[in-house]
């Protein structure tokens, strides 16, 4: 998957919500590492839903701000999100 520079740029500014520590100092090193773990980045929050509930979370009980609360989800400046599984 090919990120774009403002999907690396939200990553680069916001990975402390999910990490204690950076993991990316640069743009190359944030596209290396969200290639590594498989970061998807979905258009909407419907599909934001979707993937998390298919990868086995609950998430039928919770409201779209509450999904976009969680740590592994980054939105983006254009209105879709990235997800990241740390």
């Amino acid at each position: 998957m090919e990120y774009s520079d403002e999907c690396l740029d939200t990553f680069l500014e916001n990975q402390g919500q999910l990490f204690d520590e950076p993991v990316a100092d640069s743009r190359e090193e944030a596209e290396a590492f969200l290639e590594d773990c498989m970061a998807q980045v979905v258009s909407n929050i419907r599909q934001v839903r979707k993937l998390l509930d298919e990868s086995g979370m609950d998430v039928e009980s919770m409201t779209d701000e509450e999904l976009e609360d969680q740590s592994e989800i980054f939105p983006l400046p254009d209105g879709s999100y990235l997800i990241v599984e740390g």
